[in-house]
């Protein structure tokens, strides 16, 4: 049997610059098993299957695998799961709301044109935030080889996906961290958390974002939208941004990428993550 696929490049309008998805387009009658052999085999942050709706009010049911688990949710995959589905015609070229059906439950993708330019975005779960325990902020000073600022606590965030939100000193000392990748997994694996996603800020208001992610097999993401979004999430929780925010957060720039995801932060503290995305490939694969 033979299944169309995608990889689609995600927070980038120009190939090559940021984090692909790999979108199984007809997962119908693929199981568990089979997914995430799939998703092994493709190694990429995330690979997707999009599947029928079992909800009358979603467009499609969209499942999410790293090269080692299943993802009740995340950003990257959401959004480039969205573009392939109408560039594939499952969803109508003209269509501009679009709702996803996931572990986290129902999603909505707004899908806009600017300046001949698709951009999507999708309104974040509703997340909690759990402080970081001080003897665990200590291990991460240590794991990441500098200190994280202690002002706001770093925190918990769970969003679908379950990130290590900290603050680093300036966006010079995050571009040169060197994580323990071996004892950043074992700190998630402890937690039960995804990974860890670090900012600095810019002058200008905006973001430098690293996230990594060792226990699902994935070191460093090149441009992560639930990282983007958690890191908001905490911005907003912490009171370090007043609502009707927005900002442009830059990512990749250590795995030669070069991602733009654009932030805004609603009146009651709703979180929204979108940017552009583009097909650069297309095939059949035989499972």
């Amino acid at each position: 049997m033979t299944r169309s696929y995608a990889v689609v490049d995600v927070f980038s309008a120009e190939p090559l610059l940021g984090n692909p998805v790999a979108v199984i387009l007809d997962a119908a009658g693929l199981d568990d098993a089979r997914m995430q052999a799939i998703a092994r085999w493709t190694n990429l942050s995330e690979t997707t299957f999009l599947l029928p709706p079992t909800s009358d009010a979603a467009d499609y049911t969209l499942r999410i695998f790293t090269p080692r688990n299943e993802l009740p949710f995340a950003g990257h995959p959401t959004l480039g799961s969205a573009h392939a589905a109408i560039e594939a015609g499952i969803v109508p070229a003209g269509q501009t709301r679009i709702v996803q059906e996931c572990g986290v439950g129902l999603v909505t993708i707004q899908c806009d044109t600017v300046d001949g330019q698709r951009l999507l975005n999708f309104g974040l779960p509703a997340g909690t935030l759990t402080p970081l325990v001080a003897d665990d902020v200590d291990l991460l000073d240590a794991i990441i080889g500098q200190p994280v600022r202690r002002a706001p606590q770093p925190a918990i965030i769970d969003v679908g996906a379950v990130w290590i939100v900290a603050e680093v000193a300036n966006p010079q000392t995050l571009l040169s961290l060197r994580p323990d990748f071996a004892r950043m997994a074992a700190l998630e694996a402890r937690l039960g958390v995804t990974g860890v996603s670090l900012f600095a800020r810019y002058p200008d208001g905006g973001l430098e974002v690293r996230s990594f992610a060792p226990s699902s097999g994935v070191d460093e993401d090149p441009v992560c939208g639930s990282g983007n979004g958690s890191v908001a999430l905490f911005q907003a929780r912490s009171g370090m941004l007043p609502g009707n925010s927005r900002y442009v957060a830059r990512q990749g720039g250590c795995v030669g990428r070069d991602g733009r995801v654009r932030i805004s932060i609603d009146g009651e503290g709703g979180v929204t993550v979108g940017g552009a995305a583009v097909t650069v490939a297309t095939g059949v694969l035989a499972v």
